[in-house]
């Protein structure tokens, strides 16, 4: 296969926005909806177990989007590097940066993974996992953790691919562990053709193998096809410290989320295992939809990084409108296939009529927001882009501390978990709209700022820091 040549340019800073942000965004959409839908059909087959084993892959849920989270907040930091590198064309910036990335991510998730299988327990009696949910939640973590590096490592060249300028490749190594998963996991789980029958530990032994894939897919681009190894550690140092000036804010923002996640468990484990397995189910179906927004989203490091490297600050601007339209019209469309189908699609997982309550309730709340948690994903990366990482994290926090928490609270208290519900899709369309406006006024800044800096000669063309 043909190599890159030594000085690449630019992807994204010619050619029509709009063209960019579909094709950046439909791959992402296609590897986001393959992980989610081999997720929803994993679940298929643990709803076959029963009810206890949906409430334990329940809470390993957030644990998984939390760590998940960190490890993709560290990629971001290297992949605004990249994105701005690449639009001033310098590529051996580009290979420093994705090798001390790589070692940056290995440490990482390495250290989490032995950290997680000895505290497993705690963290989720924690959480309110009691007794043999408990025990299944924590067997299932402790195999989990053992492909959680190798997922790690091919999560984060997901974003540095796309950044590097290939809206395609990424696409590949996300659509190969969800295949696996749904093609080994009943094998796994069931013990067909003679194997044992695993479980939910089957399941957890599928999403081993499937990451490894993945890891061999990354391994393929960074070693072979792009050939971007390199050989010195001499500026580690300085590049973990440019990739972690974004990356902790970056996966602190991340881990906003996942945090949400783990408080709705929490507070809804009062009401019982049915509900809390009933929230796992709808939340896994409604993430098939809330993912075409995080892919809309995740055009916009690559597309604003080249843009604002080359100064092309008109093109920024159609980047994030084009990005905003896109998902408050999805989301509509969203909005209305989950309101229709909420039945159907909760029972084609379980019959249980608690447990169907709670998710129907769910699924006719949680995507009035879809499109407005879609702003806040677009303003988010858009301020990574920027190298500007504390907005999005002010604007991460401040909805779970100020607007969910006390909502969920007060829904809690008023209506139950419908309530609970009800606090997330406020919290998604209050926070949704000042994204807007708060980004506007940063990028005006940034942009002032930076032909300030250059018509006074002040700007290093090479390290470029927006």
């Amino acid at each position: 296969m043909e190599k890159s040549h030594p000085t690449q340019h630019a992807t994204y800073t010619k050619g029509p926005v709009v063209k960019h942000v579909a094709h950046l965004s439909a791959v992402m959409i296609l590897g986001f909806l393959a992980m989610t839908l081999g997720q929803l059909i994993e679940l298929l087959y643990i709803g076959r177990l029963g009810t206890q084993q949906l409430a334990a892959i329940t809470y390993m849920f957030p644990i998984a989007m939390a760590l998940n989270a960190l490890t993709r907040g560290i990629g971001m930091g290297a992949a605004t590097i990249i994105a701005q590198a690449m639009g001033e064309s310098d590529r051996d910036a580009t290979a420093r940066t994705i090798t001390h990335c790589y070692i940056l991510v290995l440490a990482f998730t390495c250290s989490i993974s032995v950290i997680g299988v000895l505290t497993a327990e705690s963290v989720f009696h924690g959480l309110g996992a009691e007794n043999t949910v408990l025990s299944l939640t924590v067997g299932y973590a402790h195999i989990w953790f053992i492909g959680f590096p190798c997922m790690g490592i091919a999560m984060v060249s997901n974003g540095l691919i796309r950044s590097f300028g290939n809206a395609t490749y990424p696409g590949y190594i996300m659509s190969s562990a969800p295949i696996v998963q749904v093609i080994v996991g009943p094998f796994l789980i069931f013990g067909w053709l003679g194997l044992p029958a695993m479980g939910l530990m089957g399941a957890a032994w599928a999403f081993v193998i499937g990451s490894l894939l993945q890891l061999l897919l990354a391994a393929y681009w960074y070693l072979i096809k792009e050939s971007l190894v390199h050989f010195s550690v001499a500026q580690f140092y300085q590049s973990t410290t440019q990739i972690l000036t974004v990356g902790i804010p970056a996966a602190a923002t991340n881990l906003i989320q996942p945090l949400s996640t783990a408080f709705a468990t929490w507070m809804l484990s009062q009401f019982g295992t049915t509900v809390v397995a009933g929230f796992g189910v709808a939340s896994r179906i409604e993430a098939v939809a809330g993912m075409v927004v995080i892919g809309i989203g995740t055009s916009v490091v690559p597309l604003v990084g080249q843009n604002w490297g080359a100064r092309q600050f008109k093109r920024v601007q159609q980047t994030l409108t084009t990005c905003y339209i896109a998902c408050l019209s999805w989301g509509l469309i969203a909005a209305v296939i989950m309101w229709f189908g909420a039945g159907f699609f909760i029972s084609s997982i379980s019959d249980n009529p608690d447990l169907m309550e709670s998710a129907v309730t769910f699924l006719h709340i949680i995507p009035i927001s879809i499109g407005f948690m879609g702003l806040i994903t677009v303003a988010n990366h858009a301020f990574n882009a920027l190298r500007r990482p504390i907005p999005a994290l002010i604007l991460s926090i401040s909805r779970l501390v100020i607007v969910y928490v006390p909502l969920a609270f007060l829904g809690s208290y008023l209506y139950g978990y419908a309530g609970i519900f009800a606090a997330t899709a406020i919290a998604n369309i209050m926070v949704g709209l000042f994204a807007i406006y708060w980004y506007q006024r940063v990028m005006r800044s940034a942009k002032s700022l930076l032909l300030d800096q250059e018509n006074e000669g002040q700007t290093n063309p090479k390290l470029l820091k927006a």
